[in-house]
């Protein structure tokens, strides 16, 4: 009998060794698919983002030299009119003067953006002719926050982007920079200015603007998905030998999903950008390369 549960002791010891077992062998079996990218050098940008109203370079209103009514319109919304060019012409109606149509004329070399009189209507040396205006080039005015003022420099470039044109990006450049700070809103003034030969350009449209402070070039860069922890601990997962390593990196400036790597990880690295949160330190791993 004594002999009988000494057997039986052993073999229920025997039992539970081996069931302990079972979850380490399948551990150590496993191997998890993942999916990796490669680090690139690349160039980046860091930009201050803003919003802002286009407006023309230059814009005059246009008001008659004389009195009396309209009985000609030569020019109409949207044209393209010269400097002294007539917008349209005036009959005088004055007693004792020789009927002679007189010309309201542009001061001003640009586009007809708004003609405000009809004809058979009444005007006088105060009212509104037409709205000229320069858009061969067009500004966005910005108030930027002094504590950004020392990266704004003249010539800088801006990258700006309209709802009208959504799949096209604009050149633009920093013109002037205020050197006075309002003391209420604690910004400054900035003028970005735009060619716009095709006049694509509106006055009045509203554009997104980018001011680029600092160009990155040649720098290992890496995409927001392999990151995981957060300021200051930042780490990936990279594959060596079909292993899972833990690395610590440290991140530099950021570009839509981009950021740049200043410190772990170098040109041609493999990063775990899928499945990294069910892995381990040192696992092993099939990974499959981003496409």
């Amino acid at each position: 009998m004594v002999y009988r549960k000494i057997l039986v002791f052993i073999f229920v010891i025997l039992l539970l060794n081996g069931c302990s077992k079972k979850p380490d062998q399948a551990a150590n079996g496993r191997v998890v698919p993942v999916k990796v990218d490669k680090i690139k050098l690349q160039e980046l940008y860091d930009t201050l983002d803003y919003t802002g109203d286009i407006k023309a370079q230059d814009e005059a209103m246009i008001y008659p030299k004389v009195t009396g009514k309209i009985i000609e319109k030569v020019k109409e919304d949207g044209d393209l009119i010269k400097k002294g060019e007539a917008i349209c012409y005036i009959d005088r109606d004055e007693v004792g003067l020789k009927f002679e149509k007189a010309p309201v004329e542009s001061t001003l070399s640009g586009i007809l953006g708004r003609v405000y009189v009809d004809i058979g209507q009444n005007v006088a040396s105060d009212t509104p002719i037409a709205l000229v205006v320069s858009v061969d080039k067009v500004k966005i005015n910005l108030d930027i926050p002094e504590k950004y003022l020392p990266k704004v420099r003249l010539g800088q470039t801006a990258q700006i982007s309209v709802d009208s044109w959504p799949q096209k990006e604009f050149t633009g450049t920093v013109t002037k920079v205020s050197p006075v700070i309002d003391l209420s809103t604690r910004t400054a003034p900035v003028e970005i200015t735009v060619e716009n030969k095709e006049y694509l350009l509106k006055s009045g449209m509203f554009a997104k603007v980018h001011l680029v402070i600092e160009a990155r070039k040649n720098i290992p860069v890496i995409l927001k998905e392999a990151i995981m922890g957060h300021q200051p601990d930042y780490y990936v997962y990279t594959v060596e030998g079909k292993k899972a390593q833990l690395k610590k990196i440290k991140l530099g400036i950021r570009q839509g999903p981009y950021f740049e790597v200043t410190q772990g990880l170098k040109e041609g690295d493999q990063v775990v950008i899928m499945g990294q949160q069910i892995l381990a330190d040192g696992e092993a791993v099939e990974p499959e390369m981003d496409k």
